[in-house]
C-alpha cells in the first residue's frame, strides 16, 4: 500500500511512501489491544494512597484510664482505632498496579491500531517536520495546513525533536512522540495519526524485529 508524502501546508509533495502490509493491513486481535491499552493504563495508576496503622500513628502509649471501675470499656492506648485520631485498622497501602506482556503481543496490538487507522483512513504521511524555535503558533500552522486543527493528532518524529517537542505542548489535542515512545493506546486515543516520512521505516523495524 503507497500513501502521498503531503507538504506542512497539505498539498502533495509529489513523493509517495510504501507502507509494509506486515504492519498496516493485518487482521487487527482486539484482544490484544484491550491487554495493552490496560498495561499502559495500569501503568500510568500511582498507588501512593496510603493510611496510617496504630504502630504508625503519634501518641502516647501511656493507658489512659484504670482497668476497672469506670463503667466503661477497656481502653489502653489512644492510638487505637477506635479513638478519634487512632490508627486505622486494613488501611490502604501502596501498591504497584503495573503488569507484564510479552513483546510479540505488545507488536501484534500495535500492529492491529496501526491496521485501524489506515482503515479508517485517519493516517497520513508528512515530509519530515523542524522548527528553528518552539513557537505554539508554528505547529498550529502545520495543524491548520493539515485540516486538522480541531482534531486530536498524534504526530510520530523518527528522532526527537526539542523545538517540535515544546511547540505542541500547550495545544490540549495535540501529542508528539518519537518512534519508540508509540503505542496503542495513543494511537487509538487520536483522531488523525500523523507520520512523518522518516518514521516510517523506523516504525516497520521496530515491529518487525
Amino acid at each position: 500500500m503507497e500513501l502521498a508524502v503531503l507538504k506542512h501546508n497539505g498539498e502533495e509533495t509529489g513523493r509517495k511512501v510504501s507502507l509494509s502490509d506486515e504492519i498496516f493491513a493485518i487482521e487487527p486481535n482486539d484482544h490484544a489491544i484491550y491487554l495493552d491499552v490496560k498495561q499502559y493504563l495500569a501503568n500510568q495508576r500511582q498507588g501512593t494512597h496510603k493510611s496510617k496503622e496504630r504502630n504508625e500513628v503519634a501518641g502516647s502509649t501511656k493507658k489512659i484510664k484504670k482497668q476497672k471501675g469506670t463503667g466503661g470499656a477497656r481502653a489502653g492506648s489512644l492510638k487505637s482505632p477506635l479513638f478519634r485520631g487512632g490508627g486505622r485498622v486494613f488501611g490502604p497501602k501502596p501498591r504497584d498496579y503495573s503488569f507484564k506482556l510479552n513483546k510479540k503481543l505488545k507488536q501484534l496490538a500495535r500492529k492491529s491500531a496501526l491496521t485501524y487507522k489506515v482503515k479508517e483512513n485517519s493516517l497520513m504521511v508528512l515530509e519530515d517536520v523542524s522548527f528553528d524555535t518552539p513557537k505554539t503558533k508554528n505547529y498550529l500552522a502545520l495543524l491548520n495546513g493539515l485540516s486538522l486543527g480541531d482534531k486530536k493528532t498524534l504526530l510520530v518524529l523518527p528522532e526527537t525533536n526539542k523545538n517540535v517537542l515544546l511547540s505542541s505542548r500547550n495545544l490540549p489535542k495535540a501529542k508528539v512522540v518519537t518512534v519508540d515512545s508509540v503505542n496503542t493506546y495513543e494511537v487509538l486515543h487520536a483522531d488523525n495519526l500523523v507520520l512523518c516520512e522518516g518514521s516510517v521505516s523506523k516504525l516497520e523495524t521496530l515491529l518487525l524485529k
